[in-house]
């Protein structure tokens, strides 16, 4: 029973993993600049799961964060020729290069990820309650 909790455990850190992901995401939405300052628009973050072998149990496996990938979607440009970020010359010559978040997709990926969290704390409760009795009967 306690592979069960471990495999629990491993999708409670994955599943933390990908709020964080998409906290961070929703976080910086208006980013324009990176750490040094320049202009480079934030891109999503995108986490990958894989399935961990290593605490499989009757066929069950636990899951673990594979990698957490930087997306590739091109910047939002807006037209905003007085911005001080704005382009200055070139194809996009006074636009201004915005995150490309989808605010929805990514409050859909918050309310799955804390779902499937949710889940996993049930799982976690049953089996500590199948446990329980399981030493019940025994004492």
């Amino acid at each position: 029973m306690l592979k069960a909790l471990d495999i629990s455990t491993s999708a409670l850190i994955a599943q933390r993993t990908r709020l964080n992901a998409v906290s961070g995401n929703i976080a910086n939405m208006s980013s324009l600049t990176d750490e040094t300052g320049k202009p480079n628009p934030y891109k999503a973050r995108e986490v990958v799961f894989q399935t961990d072998d290593s605490l499989s149990i009757s066929g069950a496996a636990g899951v673990k964060v594979s990698k957490i990938q930087t997306g590739d979607a091109e910047p939002l440009y807006k037209y905003q020729p007085n911005h001080p970020l704005a382009i200055k010359d070139g194809k996009h010559a006074g636009y201004v290069a915005y995150p490309n978040i989808d605010l929805t997709t990514q409050m859909v990926d918050a309310l799955e990820s804390t779902r499937a969290y949710e889940a996993n704390v049930g799982v976690m409760e049953i089996t500590k309650n199948l446990s329980r009795e399981t030493l019940t009967i025994l004492a």
